[in-house]
């Protein structure tokens, strides 16, 4: 194999090939922009839709938590808890539901059901296939709720 740079001109193509390879990089991105928000890390409204949705569905399916929402009416909390993601995560929604500590009032939640439900959320995720940057991402920017679910203040 030959290399088409003389020895004498070998730092010049090596610079040459280099900008070649960064040329090339960009002109491959040139289609594809980054998502810049959380909230397009995500995947946007419909990715966390479906999030929520299943989410939901383990809420329901776990004895130890589906009895915290027998009252509630749940498509009014899917729409405030994507309403609240979406928000959260810098999307075009502005969250208007209750506060949490008036959303979580004689709920009676202890840290194991708070745990559960974030175990819950981040499995949501997970099986929705968002990236584990952006998990960790919207759950550290959730994790300061934590006083006022708990009601702690």
């Amino acid at each position: 194999m030959t290399f088409p740079c003389s020895l004498y001109s070998t730092r010049r193509c090596l610079i040459a090939l280099s900008f070649a390879a960064v040329a090339f990089t960009h002109a491959g991105c040139a289609h594809h922009s980054t998502p810049t928000t959380l909230y397009e890390r995500l995947g946007g409204e419909a990715s966390i839709d479906a999030v929520v949705e299943n989410f939901l569905y383990r809420i329901a399916d776990d004895d130890d938590m589906v009895g915290f929402f027998a009252n509630t009416n749940i498509d009014f909390f899917a729409d405030s808890l994507a309403n609240k993601l979406c928000d959260v995560s810098d999307g075009p929604c502005r969250y208007e539901g209750p506060p949490m500590d008036r959303a979580h009032q004689n709920m009676g939640l202890t840290d194991v059901h708070f745990n559960r439900l974030v175990e819950h959320l981040d499995a949501a995720m997970q099986e929705e296939g968002i990236a584990l940057s952006a998990r960790n991402e919207l759950l550290g920017r959730l994790a300061p709720m934590y006083a006022e679910v708990m009601r702690l203040q």
